[in-house]
């Protein structure tokens, strides 16, 4: 898929290299994009973890620099899915590092620069003695400048939902603490979110489902939680939403049933698009959703970027 304007073309992917879970924002003229890279994501990384990619055009991606310095090693070697926010003069880094798929714990760094270097701050966002697996933080200001936080844990009781990852939110009390423990945005529903059956997890054996990488937008007064569902190694992959009147919800993903509306894999043409975010171009006013997707041969998720449309039923790629 291509987007164009005027000028120039994003042509997908829009960086040669491993970026999954990409994150842009814009600092001055400047554009930034934060992701997991392939040492990150498969728990080899020795030195500083994610990768940094900067733009002057938001079309032309050169590599800048890798982002964080590595914390304690007991605390695990995979770090997955950076985002960052800027508050009070600071850059907070928020990411999830572990060991392997099933102990996972969400923390918080924090540099003068949007580049980094990020030092970890020592914070462990979610208590882990109550909630072993927490990935995929994403710090969200409201238009009274409150912050909060949207993350994925895991559940496994089935009152809410299928049992798998789903999504939290929490407002901050501070940029390096939750107040309280949250409430449920979304919980799985769809064959479509499924991970994978007969899943050992937890002792035991699941029909395991996923809802993972939350980005909240808010359009039009209402608030749009998009998320990925499914499984991040296969075509069944994508992106939808749920909507709520308040920051805090309720949410509902209702008419998603058949599948992912705003990115599914397209045979031919994207595999296994996900984890988002959006931003606005340079224009001032189209929306844009960067995510990433597989290669042709599956071997690597690259970031790609397409307009993003707001259609009366929802949000769409254009």
């Amino acid at each position: 898929m291509a987007v164009t304007n005027a000028k120039k073309t994003h042509v997908n992917p829009v960086y040669a290299g491993y970026m999954a879970d990409p994150f842009v924002w814009k600092v001055n003229d400047t554009y930034y994009a934060i992701g997991t890279g392939s040492a990150d994501a498969g728990g080899q990384a020795l030195g500083k973890a994610f990768t940094v990619l900067q733009s002057p055009d938001f079309y032309d991606w050169q590599f800048a620099a890798n982002a964080l310095l590595r914390p304690d090693p007991a605390l695990g070697n995979n770090f997955w899915a950076p985002e960052v926010a800027y508050h009070d003069g600071r850059f907070y880094l928020y990411y999830s590092v572990g060991h392997g798929d099933k102990q996972h714990q969400l923390r918080v760094a924090a540099s003068n620069s949007p580049q980094g270097p990020y030092r970890d701050l020592g914070v462990t966002l979610v208590d882990p003695t109550k909630c072993p697996f927490a990935i995929d933080a994403h710090p969200f200001q409201d238009v009274d400048e409150q912050w909060y936080l949207f993350y994925a844990r895991d559940f496994l009781d089935l009152a809410g939902g299928r049992a798998g990852t789903a999504l939290m939110v929490a407002p901050l009390e501070r940029m390096t603490r939750l107040a309280g423990e949250g409430t449920v945005v979304l919980r799985a529903q769809s064959d479509w979110q499924r991970f994978q059956r007969n899943r050992s997890m937890y002792g035991k054996v699941w029909d395991w489902h996923t809802l993972e990488g939350p980005f909240v937008r808010r359009h039009a007064g209402r608030y749009y939680c998009f998320y990925s569902g499914g499984r991040w190694e296969s075509e069944n992959y994508g992106v939808d939403y749920g909507v709520a009147n308040h920051v805090l919800g309720s949410y509902s993903d209702a008419g998603n049933e058949a599948g992912p509306r705003v990115l599914r894999t397209i045979p031919g043409k994207v595999v296994g698009p996900g984890h988002n975010s959006i931003i606005t171009g340079p224009d001032g006013e189209t929306e844009y959703i960067v995510y990433h997707a597989w290669d042709a041969g599956m071997t690597m998720r690259q970031m790609c970027i397409d307009r993003l449309v707001w259609t009366p039923e929802g949000p769409r790629v254009g």
